[in-house]
């Protein structure tokens, strides 16, 4: 169930023969078992908790033989990682070990006191992307306030931000607007660790009623806020299904949004979310406006593509089974995209072909962005720099705030 998906065909996701950044994980098995011998341990994680040498977390602690794993906890997609996007998933068992696998994407997002009744320590092992709404932090977030509620402690494993820990943007989320997919009022990007925002929100009293867990951060060893994934010698194993590689979770931040519109964000296609269409899309005129908006780092050229169902990664994508004529969007200089400004002007230059057709889906576009006002800016027709600017001072503020809980140079 927990296979080793390392990504040889994409140039960003190749590793280095050797690894550069020692994890958590890793720094676990080779000189801190102490902090979980002779314990009763849960374990959130996924397909992503894997050591450098290849092996899961999972059986390198029951190879140990120094804890015993009482119960498994895994987050959207399932623990196996091969759920499609949005699909309940239930609770199961260990193939091989016989342990309970109790899922916190079904009917609970948080753990039930019942799952921890036997657990005396939490580890958290598992690989974010970067983004708000990517869900699995708002996993972390919850299992840390269950931990924090029944006084158990809780050891983040800590892995590299994949997309740098240099840059945060877009809006911070509003509070009316707090849901799963944006459960902490963080930007759209945090350029942060799990290890660093876990910190942030148990400090700032962000948990339910204030809660504070018992949290400790095994840091990693090597990692630096300026290393995209691919430098960090770690191979890239797609931690969701349309995750497939680096080049995806470098746009994500920003083409995620193209989900809250009637345009197809590319699920359904070997390419999710590096091509943007409809049936009725005009390329030509909309390649001409994202010319003129100019953003950085990327090309685009017209495409067309036809969304299509996937077992296990695209379960009745956008427009299926329609030709969508459209764009793609290559990475041309990664030091210089801004995920969050990309995908707001990709949206502008289709709203502004298609003013009719292009419909931002209220609710759920604002939940993507964090705020309104981004979708009442682009439908009045707002400048990109204007858009852009509306969040500016709360950035500075949440930047001031950011930087008291950074652990990495």
């Amino acid at each position: 169930m927990l296979q080793n998906t390392k990504n040889t065909t994409d140039p960003l996701a190749a590793a280095e023969d050797e690894a550069i950044v020692h994890t958590g994980a890793d720094r676990l098995l080779d000189d801190a078992m102490d902090l979980v011998r002779g314990k009763r341990i849960g374990i959130l994680t996924n397909h992503t908790g894997r050591l450098s040498d290849g092996r899961h977390i999972v059986d390198a602690i029951i190879e140990s033989g120094c804890a015993e794993i009482k119960a498994l906890f895994g987050p959207e997609h399932g623990i196996g990682g091969d759920t499609p996007d949005g699909n309940v998933v239930d609770h199961g068992t260990h193939p091989r070990y016989g342990i309970p696998v109790y899922s916190l994407y079904g009917k609970t997002h948080k753990p039930t006191p019942a799952m921890l009744d036997d657990v005396e320590l939490i580890l958290c092992d598992i690989q974010d992307v970067g983004a708000r709404f990517y869900t699995f932090i708002s996993t972390v977030a919850l299992v840390l306030e269950a931990a924090g509620e029944r006084d158990i402690p809780v050891l983040i494993l800590d892995r590299p931000n994949p997309i740098r820990g240099l840059a945060f943007d877009g809006p911070i989320r509003a509070s009316s607007l707090r849901t799963f997919v944006a459960w902490m009022p963080i930007p759209v990007t945090h350029g942060m660790t799990i290890g660093e925002l876990t910190r942030m929100w148990n400090n700032e009293g962000w948990l339910a009623h204030g809660v504070e867990a018992q949290l400790d951060i095994l840091q990693m060893t090597g990692w630096k806020r300026s290393l995209w994934f691919d430098e960090t010698g770690l191979p890239w194993i797609p931690p969701s299904p349309n995750m497939p590689k680096l080049s995806t979770a470098i746009i994500y931040p920003g083409l995620c949004f193209v989900e809250g519109t009637s345009l197809s964000e590319g699920r359904g296609t070997s390419h999710p979310f590096e091509v943007v269409g409809a049936p009725w899309v005009e390329s030509r005129k909309v390649l001409r406006e994202l010319e003129r908006l100019a953003p950085a780092g990327v090309s685009f050229t017209a495409d067309q593509f036809t969304p299509i169902e996937i077992p296990g990664v695209a379960r009745k994508p956008k427009h299926e089974g329609e030709l969508c004529r459209g764009i793609s969007i290559t990475i041309t200089d990664r030091d210089l995209v801004q995920p969050v400004q990309l995908g707001i002007a990709v949206i502008a230059a289709f709203k502004s072909v298609h003013p009719r057709e292009v419909v931002l889906r209220n609710r759920r576009f604002d939940i993507l962005t964090g705020s309104k006002g981004v979708r009442l800016q682009l439908e009045a027709g707002a400048p990109l720099d204007e858009i852009v600017g509306a969040w500016k001072f709360e950035l500075q503020q949440f930047g001031k705030r950011r930087s008291e809980y950074l652990i990495y140079e």
